[in-house]
């Protein structure tokens, strides 16, 4: 019995010494106020701005220029047959900065008019967002192509309105989206014809040379190569797809 005593007074002192130890060096306390909280408005922005930064890659690619410079540039490196060369990063990074000297105008539009005076608190993030979806409304109904806003009209039956600024955004979001993608495939289609009728020319010299048996592709690479460098063909590349979005 003794020895127990022994145990229980020991297991008090070690429960008793962190408070001991509290009290004699005044740690500062710890309080939980739930009365006194966040303003729910403050709570619902905060939680709106993380939702668009969650939705910031989609806006990127689909509401801007970089649909169309990063199939344009898929299209370039299949037409030059060197499968992975350049690498995806690479090409994903080019039509990164490409976008942005691109929708530089776009951008600083956007900053003025809506980033600086909501970090100046001169309006709310409703006010932000919206000028933020209206300057990029104003680059979509720029690129965007009549016939394909008309298809959403067509599918819905619902009345098209006079002018294309009333057309809402998510109608206009998909039909910039057709837009971009059939441009990009028109400038991919001009990019092929070279080089298609350079693997025509090799194909047709190694049939005449009876070597049936040696790939076509294999002899014609280094040649593509050598044209796209002689023609300085990134340089043309990326001026025809910086000159489409002037047009």
């Amino acid at each position: 019995m003794k020895i127990t005593g022994k145990i229980l007074l020991a297991f008090v002192s070690i429960a008793a010494a962190p408070v001991a130890f509290a009290q004699s060096t005044n740690l500062p306390g710890v309080s939980v106020n739930f009365g006194q909280g966040t303003n729910l408005v403050d709570t619902l922005e905060v939680l709106l701005l993380f939702t668009v930064l969650t939705l910031a890659p989609a806006i990127i690619i689909l509401c801007t220029s970089f649909t169309r410079i990063v199939v344009v540039l898929s299209f370039m490196r299949q037409a030059l047959g060197t499968q992975n060369m350049p690498p995806n990063q690479l090409l994903i990074g080019f039509a990164l900065f490409l976008s942005v000297f691109v929708m530089m105008p776009t951008g600083q539009s956007i900053y003025q008019n809506s980033l600086q005076p909501y970090t100046a608190k001169q309006i709310n993030a409703t006010q932000a967002l919206e000028g933020l979806e209206k300057d990029l409304r104003g680059f979509m109904i720029k690129h965007v192509r009549k016939a394909d806003i008309g298809l959403f009209y067509d599918v819905t039956g619902a009345a098209a309105p006079a002018d294309i600024t009333g057309v809402p955004t998510h109608y206009l979001i998909p039909a910039f989206i057709i837009s971009e993608l059939k441009t990009a495939f028109q400038i991919g289609f001009l990019l092929y014809i070279p080089f298609i009728v350079l693997d025509m020319v090799v194909a047709s010299v190694l049939m005449a040379m009876g070597m049936m048996m040696l790939p076509p592709m294999l002899v014609s690479m280094p040649f593509k190569l050598l044209l796209f460098v002689l023609v300085d063909g990134w340089q043309l590349v990326t001026g025809a797809i910086l000159r489409s979005f002037n047009t």
